[in-house]
């Protein structure tokens, strides 16, 4: 393929523009380097030789241009990213330093890249103002009697000859008169035609950048360029260049002024003039700067001007923040002497600053703390932030109880946190709802930035979902209102905020008990876990509160606490109010049980003094509610006692060979005789030998003996492993085994009776006892280190020996010494002075329908620890029971 000489001079003009130009310039675009490559290998080694190009190094250069996204084919770009070049240039070790943030000059951004060439970049629709010069190309489409179509070109005199015309002059016409003198012109001369006319190529034209650019220098442009194409083309301003006073000069005559804030703050782009062929754009040093930081929308470097206020300031920095602190704005600034000081201006007053260069302008924010609200939290419709002014009430707060509060609030009991002082401490006051909506004598009137807390009346979400779900209010319409969300997702935070506590400031976590005192051995409720609790329980809510009493607590101002234990429903301990008394302490527990004995109260008072430190006072709770004499002070204890012999439902179950089986409620102090009355007696079924009582205090207690007696076997265990003369040939996972087996053995509190004797007919019951009367059984078991355990029929003439013979003998393992027979009522038979269990013939050896014969293993076969006989012996003892009682079911 041959190429004209056009090509082949555009090409070695721009390999010479490359090269030579004083001003630096990056290597050829892609298109260029294609029609390099077209020429002769001889031609490219001549020129790359002439100008001493190295050939490998631009096919590089022009493959990373192509990469860096530097110029396309259809719109080449001129400018390439400016700070990826000056981050290649920093040091490799200083890239990953840490740097300070700093404030970056306001503007210079935009224009912030690496001109990459001369040629103009501009493709634009032309518009009909643009004045047409030597070499621009016209394109001329005739149509009518003859189809042509010419791209003439004006030439160096400024006249435009289309074939078969006489030339005509239209250098100084713009677009638009062209195209009416050439339509005219075809039309008068060419009868029957008509004539399209559009720009083709325009003539690119040469401007000067010079001053503070970050690139002077000459450069080709469009003759369609304005001021900011010049500046794109010469990769923009220093950070010395002033982006205010940007000179556009013209045959050493000044223009224009281009203030470039106008086009990026408002917009404006009217001095943005369009440049002609030798426009010279002089962008000259900034002299005036100020600093803008803080609770603005655009913090920066601003350059001034003489004539700038501020307001002109503001709106460079786009405004003021809405948490800004606008009548306490700090300025650095210098003074005569040089040095720098502060000093703080009033931007409510327009008058109130003047900008002066070297300004440093702070905008802090204002107090994130809410002015003239009340917050309510808890149970609530609608909880947070409402509207607070001089008189405003508790009654007005919640006009409409129902609409305004859930279902499950208290309206016996709320606070009103309140803030005393400016170290944040508090004080609290305690209302009732109800008396407050229904008693127009009573109110309470609130204080700005007071928090009121609504508890809810259930303290346990099981309590209160069942509550929720009986009036058909669900815990999911309550999600949907956002109001229990609303405390687990932020209210609880910012009530925790107001208060002035962090969440692990309060951990009331409780180590768990063991069962191994005394303490232990009474029935306890079970564990409650913090997610147990219903959001709005006292529980959640007075933690914080206490926590921050306890914590702004000194000697001199001693915690203002107290505590209500006894029959009432919430017993704990609560925040002590203004003007505390009984009944408010009352409210606070959640109100009486009806176990509450109302006669006798205690309140228990605390005094550090030397003479006297405890006062128990005695009062009437009755006479103490209704009148006010009765006041509660800080750390008093209020102690409601239970009715006397009051106890809660006492119940025992009857199972199995009697007339009437059943669950019965008896009386505190009835016997098991009573019961049995009342349950119409024994069946002729009923086997009263082997009847079976179990009792839950006697549980606990085996409980606590298996849980002692298994930590204690575990340490012999690994004492004995561990001596050098140990005889103990078992396996550590052995022993460990039999040890987990002993630990998940579950206790059953059997206690041994005799329903023939008159002490088991006068046994006082206590609450959760069973018995269980079997049916007569005519066999005897055989149990342990036998090789068939089995049941066999019960025979009166046959002995011990006989019965373990017929279940297959003893095993080698067997301590034949040790045989004992358990008992149809849980009694052991063991043997007497005599030897052997086979010499034993009294009346009292003698076997029962009902009876186990357990042969245990020879734990001196395994190892020498005494406790393993202990161990096995539990085991089947327990093993027997648990088999027993589960026939039964």
């Amino acid at each position: 393929m041959k190429l004209s000489k056009l090509t082949v001079f555009f090409v070695l003009f721009s390999l010479f523009v490359f090269n030579v130009v004083s001003v630096q310039a990056a290597s050829p675009s892609p298109k260029q380097m294609e029609q390099f490559k077209k020429l002769p290998k001889a031609q490219q080694e001549a020129l790359a030789k002439k100008y001493g190009f190295d050939m490998k190094n631009l096919g590089k250069e022009g493959k990373n241009d192509k990469e860096n996204g530097a110029e396309n084919d259809d719109f080449p770009t001129t400018i390439e990213e400016r700070a990826k070049k000056q981050l290649e240039e920093e040091e490799f070790e200083d890239r990953y330093k840490p740097k300070k943030l700093e404030l970056k000059p306001f503007g210079y951004e935009l224009f912030a890249g690496e001109p990459t060439t001369f040629i103009p970049t501009e493709i634009a629709a032309i518009p009909d103002t643009y004045l047409v010069g030597i070499g621009d190309n016209i394109k001329v489409n005739l149509y009518g009697k003859t189809s042509e179509e010419y791209e003439v070109q004006i030439d160096s005199e400024g006249r435009l000859a289309i074939p078969n015309l006489a030339p005509v002059h239209v250098v100084g016409l713009s677009f638009k008169e062209l195209k009416v003198l050439v339509k005219k012109k075809i039309e008068d001369e060419m009868i029957g035609v008509s004539a399209f006319v559009s720009m083709g190529e325009l003539n690119a034209m040469r401007v000067m950048v010079v001053g503070e650019a970050y690139k002077p220098g000459s450069y080709t442009v469009s003759p369609l360029a304005s001021v900011t194409h010049a500046l794109f083309a010469a990769g923009g301003v220093s950070e010395l260049g002033s982006l205010r006073s940007i000179q556009v000069k013209r045959g050493g005559k000044l223009v224009t002024t281009f203030d470039l804030y106008d086009l990026l703050l408002e917009g404006n782009s009217a001095n943005d003039v369009v440049l002609k062929p030798g426009d010279v754009v002089f962008v000259p040093p900034a002299t005036k700067k100020i600093t803008i930081k803080g609770e603005v929308n655009r913090q920066a470097i601003f350059e001034l001007k003489e004539q700038d206020d501020l307001d002109i300031v503001l709106a460079m920095a786009g405004g003021l923040k809405a948490n800004a602190n606008k009548s306490r704005v700090a300025v650095s600034r210098y003074n005569g002497d040089g040095k720098r000081i502060t000093l703080n201006y009033d931007f409510t007053h327009k008058g109130s600053y003047k900008p002066k260069d070297g300004d440093e302008i702070t905008v802090n924010a204002a107090s994130t703390r809410l002015q003239n609200t009340v917050t309510v939290v808890g149970a609530a419709t609608n909880p947070g932030h409402y509207q607070w002014r001089n008189g405003k009430t508790l009654r007005e707060l919640f006009a409409s109880p129902r609409e305004d509060l859930l279902p499950i609030a208290d309206f016996n009991y709320g606070l009103i946190v309140r803030e005393l002082n400016l170290d944040g401490d508090i004080e609290v006051l305690q209302f009732s709802l109800q008396e407050v909506l229904l008693d127009k004598e009573v109110n309470v009137e609130l204080k700005s930035n007071d928090t009121v807390v609504i508890f809810s009346r259930y303290e346990l979400k099981e309590n209160e979902e069942q509550m929720l779900s009986n009036l058909a209010y669900s815990q999911e319409q309550l999600a949907l209102r956002e109001n229990v969300k609303l405390w687990e997702q932020y209210e609880k935070e910012e009530y925790l905020k107001y208060i002035g506590v962090k969440n692990e400031e309060f951990n009331f976590e409780e180590e768990e008990e063991l069962i191994s005192s005394i303490a232990a051995l009474f029935e306890q409720p079970d564990k409650i876990e913090d997610e147990d609790y219903a959001v709005f329980s006292r529980q959640n809510l007075l933690m914080p509160i206490i926590a921050k009493l306890k914590q702004q607590a000194s000697a001199s101002a001693p915690a203002q606490l107290f505590a209500v234990n006894g029959e009432v429903k919430y017993p704990n301990i609560y925040p002590l109010p203004k003007e505390p008394s009984f009944k408010k302490a009352v409210n606070a527990g959640g109100g009486f049980l009806e176990s509450a004995y109302l006669d006798k109260a205690e309140l228990t008072r605390i005094y550090y003094s030397a003479d006297k430190r405890v006062e128990h006072i005695e009062f009437n709770a009755n006479e103490a509610l209704r009148s006010s004499k009765l006041k509660i002070m800080n750390n008093d204890a209020v102690m409601i006692f239970p009715k006397p012999h009051w106890q809660e439902r006492l119940e025992i179950k009857v199972v199995g060979e009697v007339q009437f089986p059943g669950t019965y409620t008896f009386s505190r102090g009835e016997t098991l005789e009573s019961v049995l009355k009342r349950a119409g007696g024994f069946s002729e079924f009923a086997h009263k030998e082997a009847a079976i009582f179990t009792r839950e205090s006697i549980k606990r207690k085996e409980t606590s003996q298996l849980q002692r007696l298994t930590q204690s076997l575990r340490r012999d265990i690994v004492t004995n492993t561990f001596q050098k003369d140990s005889t103990n040939n078992m396996p550590y996972e052995d022993m460990d085994n039999i040890i987990k087996d002993l630990s998940q053995v579950k206790a059953l509190g059997r206690l041994v009776i005799n329903l023939g004797e008159k002490s088991t007919q006068d046994l006082k019951l206590e609450n959760g006892d069973a018995l269980y009367i079997p049916a007569k059984q005519n066999a005897v078991n055989v149990i342990g280190e036998v090789h068939f355990a089995s049941t066999h029929l019960y025979d009166p003439n046959k002995d011990v020996s006989e019965y373990i013979s017929a279940s297959g003998g003893l095993k080698q393992k067997a301590d034949a010494n040790r045989i004992y027979i358990i008992k149809a009522n849980g009694s052991v038979m063991i043997p007497g002075s005599l030897g052997s269990w086979f010499a034993v013939n009294n009346q009292a050896s003698q076997l029962s329908p009902g009876d186990t014969i357990v042969v245990p293993l020879d734990t001196e076969y395994v190892n020498s620890l005494e406790l393993w006989t202990s161990a096995t012996q539990i085991i089947y003892q327990l093993g027997l029971a648990a088999a027993s009682i589960s026939r039964l079911d």
